[in-house]
């Protein structure tokens, strides 16, 4: 009898030591690029940098037009826009920017930063020069 309690117990603790280990093992879940007009880029101009956030898992882009209406952006990991030349100094609040985008689809100022261009021509590209990704 003791043998099957000892057993027991020493199943009871396997099972839930790998239960224990499947939860702590790191998801790769990541939302989705659906509220995004991916691939119709659009350019707005002369843009303020109000904010620039290098944060993980995306950078934010927060700019006003001219006529003041404030506009938000998306962009890639600070990881992924090291890569291609970018820095948590590469915008600063009122520096006067142009900028591509894909749009929201539902019409809010905003959308996936895409390019900025600054006033002294550097251009800065969220997937290097060679183009656009999905």
């Amino acid at each position: 009898m003791k043998a099957k309690t000892l057993r027991r117990a020493v199943t009871g603790c396997a099972l839930a030591l790998a239960g224990v280990m499947a939860l702590s093992i790191p998801g790769s879940a990541h939302h989705s690029t659906a509220m995004f007009a991916w691939g119709e880029e659009e350019a707005l101009t002369n843009m303020t940098v109000e904010r620039w956030e290098w944060t993980n898992p995306h950078t934010f882009l927060y700019a006003r037009d001219a006529d003041g209406n404030r506009w938000a952006f998306e962009g890639m990991s600070p990881n992924h826009l090291v890569r291609y030349g970018w820095s948590r100094r590469s915008l600063q609040p009122g520096q006067v920017i142009d900028l591509t985008y894909y749009p929201l689809r539902d019409d809010r100022n905003g959308g996936f930063n895409v390019t900025v261009t600054k006033q002294d021509g550097t251009h800065l590209n969220q997937f290097g020069e060679g183009g656009t990704q999905q």
